[in-house]
């Protein structure tokens, strides 16, 4: 599998995403993890409204001298500004933060709400897009029962769905449902916390003399997702993309897979059953 950390997929709304991105979760100072992604070659930073954030990574974006339209940046709406209008409103003061004309990619972050509040902040945010204060519209920690109630609508189909993935908890039905319908699958805590004891992966790391976390990384670009791991380092951020030199063989991926425990193996707050 040829990747590179220039490696793109083609989103259903016409646009290229690169594959990798640098998440920004609890950084408030996000700036020198940034400024060290973009510096290095990432082109895709994922924030959040609920990530209090935005308006560092506009200033981050401006500082490292890359030009705008050469990253993608995608930011999110979360449950307590759910509503047609209130999400207008959301969207508008998003671009304000990040001082930006457009944002590449805005999710719903949730499905906590209710289906009808959910579809009616799905709708503004295709509104949104329309008048192009946003390039592409998806959702976050949504199940098969969320995107089917979008489809029953009418609406059309979320370019992104961004779950909770890796070797623990890989949502397989969530993950096929996406698969079918050409939505793509963004990974976060693809790094799991942090936590890397387990035995399986750090025999896969010492073969390819990588860490466990370049291996975890790894694992989800192979499985064909967009992995979003975070580091409020400078350095970690750039060894997080060191990744290139190797590619995990099949019998290694096969050991990775059987790790799923299903929900059991979450460690983040993963609602993707939410009423």
């Amino acid at each position: 599998m040829s990747l590179s950390l220039r490696s793109t997929v083609r989103l259903s709304s016409g646009y290229d995403m690169p594959l990798l991105g640098l998440g920004v979760y609890q950084n408030n100072d996000c700036i020198p993890a940034c400024i060290a992604a973009l510096k290095h070659g990432y082109r895709h930073i994922d924030s959040a409204r609920m990530y209090q954030n935005e308006a560092r990574v506009g200033r981050a974006v401006r500082e490292s001298g890359v030009p705008r339209e050469d990253v993608f940046v995608t930011t999110k709406i979360y449950h307590p500004e759910f509503g047609y209008e209130s999400t207008l409103k959301a969207v508008d003061n998003s671009l304000q933060k990040f001082k930006f004309d457009y944002v590449d990619l805005f999710l719903i972050h949730s499905p906590i709400s209710g289906k009808e509040m959910r579809l009616a902040t799905y709708r503004a945010l295709l509104e949104a897009r329309n008048a192009g204060k946003i390039k592409t519209v998806g959702v976050s920690n949504y199940g098969v029962k969320h995107l089917e109630e979008i489809r029953e609508a009418g609406l059309e189909t979320p370019a992104i769905n961004q779950i909770e993935l890796h070797p623990f908890c890989q949502q397989k039905p969530i993950v096929a449902y996406c698969k079918e319908r050409g939505i793509v699958i963004q990974a976060y805590c693809p790094l799991v916390r942090g936590s890397f004891d387990n035995p399986v992966l750090q025999e896969v790391a010492q073969k390819y003399k990588k860490d466990v976390a370049q291996v975890l990384v790894r694992w989800s670009l192979q499985s064909g997702f967009s992995p979003l791991p975070k580091s409020s380092q400078p350095a970690r951020v750039v060894s997080n993309a060191d990744l290139y030199d190797f590619e995990i063989s099949s019998e290694d991926v096969a050991k990775i897979d059987a790790l799923d425990r299903g929900k059991d193996g979450a460690v983040s707050w993963n609602p993707v059953d939410a009423d």
